[in-house]
C-alpha cells in the first residue's frame, strides 16, 4: 500500500512538471530577456487542468499568478518539500486572471491571486474577488504599510523606482528628486521606458497623489523635453543606453540593476558596474516603491493551505531567499538584505495609499498622452 502511494505521488509530480514546462516561462530572471510583469504576453495553463487539480484532494493550493520569476517556482517547490502540500500554478496577465476568477465564480479553483503593482491589487479588491486574510503570523511578518487596510492582500516583496546614472559622467551630488529630472540640466540626457509601462504609470500616479495633476503634467512635459532618445525597450535597455553614452541618467526599478549585476551575461555585468543607484526625494516625499502582493480569493477551496503558503512566503528565511535571488526588497523587516542592496543603503520610501495607484492610473495615462510621452 505504501509503495502504491509513493508510485502515485511520483507519477503526479512528473505529470505536473511536464505540464508546467509545456506552459513555459517567458519571464525568467536568469535569461537575458526583459522580465516585465505587465507584459501583454501571457502564460496560462488550461482551465480544465486547473479544475481537475483542485479536485485531487486537500493537500494542495492553487495559484493564479502574474509574477513570472524562477525564484517563485523555487519557493513553491520548497513549500511542497517541507509541507507535502502540492502547489498548482496558473500564470498569466493580471487583468485576464482577474476576469477569469470572476467568470469562474464560486467554482473557481483559485486559492491565491499574486501580482505586482498596488493599483492592480486594489483593482482585484474592487472587483470583489478577494477575502480578508486572517492570520496572526502574517500580520507579524508583514508591517501594516505593506498590507491592504482590510487584509484582502498582503505584500510579498517591494521594488524601488530609482534614478540610475553613469558613474563616470554624473556625480550623485548633482541628483536630488524626480522633479529635478525635468530641469534644463538634464536636457537630452534622460532615458526612460514608454509610458505604456505600468511601472511608469504608477510612478506618475504616485506623483499625482503627492503633487497634483497640474504640477505632474508640467513635470511630464519637462521629462519628454529631456529625452535622450524616444522611449525604447525595458529597464535593462535604459541601463545599456547609459553605458553606451546615449544618455547620462535614467529611471529604473532597483531589482533590474541587481539582476544585471549578478547575470550570467558578462555584458550585463559590465553595464551594471558602470551605473550608480540614487534614491530620489529623500528630503521630501520619499522614493517611489511598488509592491508584489498575494490575495486570498473569495471562493478559495483550500483556504487553510493557502494561508499556510502566505505565512511561508512572508517568513523571514523565505523573504531572504527571494531577495537573494531576485533583488527585490523583503516586506518582512526581520529578513536580511543581500550585500548588493545593503551597499546601496537604506532609504525613505513614499508613504501613500496603494489604492492611489489605481485611482490616478487613468489620469497618468491621459497626461502622458497629452505631453507626447509615448
Amino acid at each position: 500500500m505504501r509503495n502504491s502511494k509513493i508510485f502515485l505521488f511520483i507519477c503526479t509530480t512528473l505529470f505536473l512538471a511536464v505540464f508546467l514546462t509545456a506552459c513555459g516561462n517567458s519571464e525568467s530572471t536568469s535569461g537575458s530577456s526583459e522580465s516585465t510583469d505587465d507584459s501583454a504576453e501571457t502564460e496560462q495553463s488550461s482551465e480544465d487542468a486547473a479544475t481537475d487539480a483542485s479536485q485531487e484532494g486537500e493537500g494542495e493550493v492553487n495559484i493564479y499568478t502574474a509574477r513570472h520569476y524562477e525564484v517563485d517556482d523555487k519557493v513553491y517547490e520548497r513549500f511542497t518539500d517541507e509541507t507535502g502540500i502540492k502547489v498548482n500554478v496558473v500564470k498569466g496577465d493580471a487583468p485576464e486572471l482577474i476576469e477569469r476568477i470572476k467568470r469562474e465564480g464560486e467554482s473557481s479553483p483559485a486559492d491565491l491571486f499574486i501580482t505586482v503593482d498596488g493599483g492592480v491589487l486594489a483593482h482585484a479588491k474592487q472587483e470583489d474577488i478577494l477575502q480578508p486574510i486572517q492570520s496572526d503570523a502574517i500580520e507579524e511578518n508583514v508591517p501594516e504599510l505593506y498590507r491592504d487596510e482590510d487584509n484582502n492582500w498582503v505584500g510579498m516583496s517591494t521594488r524601488a523606482r530609482v534614478i540610475v546614472y553613469a558613474k563616470d559622467r554624473v556625480s550623485p551630488e548633482e541628483l536630488s528628486t524626480y522633479e529635478d529630472l525635468a530641469s534644463e540640466q538634464w536636457e537630452d540626457k534622460l532615458l526612460i521606458r514608454s509610458s505604456t509601462s505600468l511601472y511608469n504609470q504608477s510612478l506618475l500616479a504616485s506623483l499625482i497623489e503627492l503633487n497634483g495633476e497640474e504640477e505632474v503634467e508640467a513635470w511630464a512635459e519637462g521629462i519628454v523635453n529631456n529625452f535622450a532618445r524616444n522611449p525604447d525597450g525595458g529597464d535593462r535597455d535604459q541601463a545599456k543606453a547609459i553605458a553606451a553614452g546615449t544618455g547620462d541618467v535614467g529611471i529604473m526599478n532597483t531589482y533590474y540593476v541587481g539582476l544585471m549585476a549578478n547575470s550570467e551575461n558578462q555584458e550585463e555585468v559590465d553595464v551594471a558596474d558602470q551605473l550608480g543607484v540614487f534614491f530620489p526625494n529623500q528630503d521630501t516625499t520619499g522614493t517611489h516603491i511598488n509592491i508584489s502582493g498575494i490575495g486570498l480569493t473569495k471562493h478559495s477551496p483550500n483556504t487553510e493551505n493557502a494561508i499556510q503558503l502566505i505565512e511561508y512566503i512572508t517568513s523571514a528565511d523565505i523573504q531572504e531567499f527571494i531577495t537573494s535571488q531576485n533583488y527585490e526588497y523583503p516586506v518582512n523587516p526581520d529578513a536580511e538584505w543581500p550585500e548588493l542592496l545593503q551597499s546601496w543603503g537604506e532609504f525613505k520610501p513614499q508613504e501613500i495609499s496603494w489604492d492611489a495607484l489605481l485611482e490616478h492610473n487613468q489620469k497618468a495615462i491621459e497626461i502622458s498622452n497629452k505631453v507626447g510621452w509615448q
